[in-house]
């Protein structure tokens, strides 16, 4: 059965960064135009969490997984190199899963928050707000460099990492440990969940009141443009929003599981690493989504992306009638 996976598991990830990469270059490519009626601040949180997602497939998918799969005993199983690698791998992973957040809160804000709104939901607050994320997990993710060390030399070159033995037993590492892995999947959820929960929970009280001034009991044919706006904007939010808490809920619950029975991770037996190794699958593919999120809920993106998909055969096409000719 872990055979069966393993083999499973490998040619996923091929899947993964053979459709992720060039799905979210596209996407941030239309996003970055700007030309699908959309906010500057929404637009650039989406262009951040698009160019985080395609860093996690660079660096968790092809780097971290398709080489070890295909291509062993490459530069990137140096010691120092595969060291570097782990900084940027999991700045990308921290990244793509803040800015989702952070996202979340500014639709929370713009919906919910009126006196806010008008400060807090511009381009200028999203780059702050983005910038600072970033560079924040990028500082926090640098002690992963000197996490590990060689497995074996050979020719007087460290090859491979493993962790040191005083990753285990050093109260400094143990405390930045459980600081980067405890909160990490849970705290993320908790937050999605709860700034939607509030934000639904406004939309319908506001949408009850609205009705009740404007008649709408009585006259239902008369569109109301402001409700129509936010409908299509939470419709985004949640479809969002809803697909990082269903990709991520098997990853939550393992945590949960492994936390709560005590248990070591490397002490799993089969069933259960196939159920851990399951959750970073979905949490992988979670990278892969947002862009077919906008293609179903944005008409002006999808027409865009289309258009995108279409160009190269169209040129292909051109270049060859030009040469009949």
């Amino acid at each position: 059965m872990l055979e069966t996976f393993f083999r499973v598991r490998k040619i996923y990830f091929l899947i993964i960064a053979v459709i992720g990469v060039p799905v979210n270059l596209v996407a941030i490519v239309i996003l970055s135009r700007g030309k699908y009626g959309l906010s500057t601040c929404t637009t650039r949180y989406l262009v951040a969490m698009a160019t985080a997602d395609l860093l996690t497939i660079i660096f968790q998918v092809i780097l971290g997984r398709v080489f070890n799969d295909y291509l062993l005993g490459t530069f990137l199983d140096i010691t120092a190199v595969c060291s570097v690698n782990y900084v940027p791998l999991r700045a990308a992973t921290d990244c793509s899963v803040w800015f989702t957040i952070t996202f979340t809160f500014d639709r929370f804000v713009a919906i919910c928050c009126q006196k806010l709104k008008a400060k807090y939901c511009t381009g200028k607050t999203a780059a702050v707000v983005l910038t600072t994320t970033g560079v924040l997990f990028c500082f926090k993710n640098v002690p992963y460099f000197f996490m590990y060390r060689p497995m074996k030399v050979i020719d007087n070159i460290p090859w491979g990492c493993i962790r040191k033995s005083s990753y285990y037993t050093d109260r400094r590492w143990v405390g930045y440990s459980w600081l980067s892995t405890v909160p990490a999947p849970l705290l993320p959820f908790v937050l999605i969940l709860l700034f939607n929960t509030l934000t639904v929970r406004h939309i319908l009280v506001t949408s009850r009141v609205r009705k009740g001034l404007r008649g709408q009991s009585k006259e239902e044919n008369r569109s109301d443009p402001e409700m129509e706006s936010r409908r299509r904007s939470v419709i985004l939010l949640l479809t969002v929003s809803g697909s990082f808490i269903t990709l991520w809920s098997v990853k939550v619950a393992e945590f949960l599981y492994y936390t709560i029975a005590g248990l070591d991770q490397n002490s799993y037996n089969d069933s259960e690493y196939i159920f851990q190794h399951s959750g970073y699958i979905l949490m992988i593919l979670s990278c892969c989504t947002n862009t077919f999120i906008y293609g179903v809920t944005q008409s002006k993106f999808r027409e865009q992306f289309i258009s995108a998909v279409k160009y190269p055969l169209t040129s292909i096409i051109q270049l060859v009638n030009k040469q009949n000719i």
